[in-house]
């Protein structure tokens, strides 16, 4: 067997048991710097207008302005460079194995966890993004170590499996900017898992997978992540509401980026919903 082959079949073995994996190394450092550098630019308004941000205080330091932000949703409607890493080879080689010839990306989000901001409730991103066939994929890129102390992700192995969506409920719970938690799930807190990844590392995860993230208690640093969202391109995809008169069951969001393979719903044409927004601390975890 091929050495193509075998790491292909031990990713797909340790994503279909854990409903997770760890790609390291995927981006070079000089790519992890360049990310970084365009993390900034579109901090400052230089790639366009972010909706919900601050404008730029004249004369602040770098760090200063990257701590105003939590989360930038839309990264790639503003930077060809967040499109291209959403595009990128090593990313979405990986995920064709776990998902299948043809994908699309219907969102990406920019995570800048200075210290002292806070972290996400146990949830499932298939809570908030619904595919028809359930292959919702996180690819979860660090751009700096991921550690305990800055806030890496946790997660709950094995808990993708059963294949349910486990009822949320509001919180009020400061270490956690979600306005809602997934509870009542058959695990525990001694269950969790935490995912420390070096920067230029991708995390893939199953939209099925409880995970969280806690504060960064790190003294000073930031903790960035890009997280783009993927799919099989051959499920419909009803994160929006139908259309008149159109059955729940054909509603098909299509403000997407095909990355792989084939579109087979190409010929319904693509939309631009979606626009580059920030969320507020305490303003909720997810696109609802």
């Amino acid at each position: 067997m091929s050495s193509r082959h075998s790491t292909s079949d031990d990713l797909m073995s340790r994503f279909d048991r854990d409903g997770y994996a760890v790609l390291p190394g995927v981006l070079t450092p000089d790519e992890v710097a360049e990310l970084r550098a365009e993390t900034l630019r579109i901090c400052r308004g230089e790639r366009g207008t972010v909706e919900g941000a601050l404008p730029p205080v004249a004369g602040e330091s770098a760090e200063d302005t990257l701590r105003g932000f939590l989360c930038v949703h839309y990264p790639h409607k503003l930077s060809a460079l967040m499109l291209d890493t959403m595009r990128h080879p090593a990313i979405v080689g990986p995920l064709t194995d776990v998902i299948g010839p043809d994908i699309k990306s219907m969102q990406s989000m920019l995570f800048i966890k200075s210290e002292g901001k806070p972290g996400q409730a146990w949830h499932q991103d298939e809570m908030f993004i619904p595919t028809r066939d359930r292959s919702l994929t996180a690819a979860w890129l660090a751009l700096d170590d991921a550690t305990v102390d800055n806030g890496c992700l946790w997660v709950l192995p094995g808990s993708h499996r059963p294949g349910v969506i486990y009822p949320n409920r509001e919180h009020e719970d400061a270490r956690y900017d979600c306005t809602v938690e997934s509870y009542d799930f058959p695990y525990g807190e001694e269950d969790a898992v935490p995912v420390e990844i070096a920067a230029g590392s991708v995390l893939l995860f199953n939209g099925y997978l409880l995970h969280k993230s806690l504060p960064n208690t790190g003294g000073r640093g930031l903790r960035r992540a890009l997280v783009n969202h993927y799919m099989s391109a051959a499920s419909l995809l009803p994160w929006a509401p139908p259309e008149p008169e159109q059955p729940m069951a054909q509603a098909d969001f299509r403000d997407v980026v095909l990355v792989a393979g084939r579109d087979p719903y190409g010929y319904k044409g693509l939309t631009d919903i979606r626009t580059p927004r920030v969320r507020p601390d305490r303003s909720g975890g997810c696109d609802r």
